[in-house]
């Protein structure tokens, strides 16, 4: 049974980021998921210093084989890094709602000062108009404080190192390195990685295509859980048939 790994966003856990995802693929892969350090009851003390080559050096420490990868945002960074350092052990990623590079250094030195003096509490209201597709809140009410909840549950100390990780963190350069199959997936109301920044993945890859969700905003596996699932199974099938004469090449 293939290997899936799932990689959550920025201040959410694997459970409430993935899991209606990983609901729906039960059984048909064998489903692992990671927490970012100091989310989802994760205890990992993370230095300012972390990088995202080093959440990927422990998914590769934590995962044995050859797998797929799912990521959101900083979830699909690291699959982007993933997919850099360890070709051999990355057969394709769907990667969602993310960037080679996401924001600027301000975004995230703000950011940084928020939760130093108030905590990641204090990103809830703000982070609910921004993760979010219009009318989602009303629709999901659930899976949306799943995922505003583990928000506020995060860790001050791992919610920074993290935003560390992200500030230092650009893939541009280094995209066409990448030579196992990618599906980039943009929320159409994503404002913090519109599709243009799914786009430079998808055109900067050998083998990527971009698929743009309707109705979806920055966490593209809590609002169409479907629709991401059935994009995971189409890259398994992909995977199982192997490559066309034209991609082998």
């Amino acid at each position: 049974m293939t290997t899936l790994v799932l990689g959550p966003s920025l201040g959410t856990s694997a459970a409430a980021c993935w899991g209606p995802v990983a609901t729906l693929l039960a059984g048909e892969l064998d489903v692992v998921a990671w927490e970012l350090p100091g989310h989802g009851g994760d205890t990992t003390a993370a230095p300012d210093d972390l990088l995202v080559v080093d959440l990927a050096a422990r998914v590769l420490d934590a995962v044995e084989g050859p797998f797929v990868y799912a990521g959101d945002s900083v979830g699909g960074q690291v699959g982007l890094q993933l997919l850099i350092d360890a070709p051999d052990r990355v057969l394709g990623a769907v990667l969602c709602c993310t960037g080679a590079r996401i924001g600027g250094a301000d975004t995230w030195t703000d950011r940084v000062a928020q939760v130093r003096a108030s905590g990641t509490a204090s990103l809830v209201g703000a982070t609910a108009q921004r993760w979010f597709a219009p009318g989602f809140l009303e629709r999901h009410p659930d899976r949306a404080s799943a995922l505003l909840h583990a928000l506020r549950d995060a860790d001050d100390d791992g919610y920074v190192a993290v935003c560390h990780a992200l500030a230092r963190f650009d893939a541009r350069e280094r995209l066409g390195e990448i030579t196992a199959p990618v599906v980039a997936v943009a929320g159409a109301h994503d404002a913090v990685c519109p599709p243009d920044s799914l786009r430079e993945i998808a055109d900067g890859v050998r083998h990527g295509r971009l698929v743009v969700l309707d109705d979806v905003g920055h966490q593209a596996p809590a609002e169409a859980p479907e629709q991401v699932a059935e994009l995971v199974r189409e890259l398994v099938r992909e995977l199982d048939r192997g490559p066309t004469d034209e991609e082998a090449r």
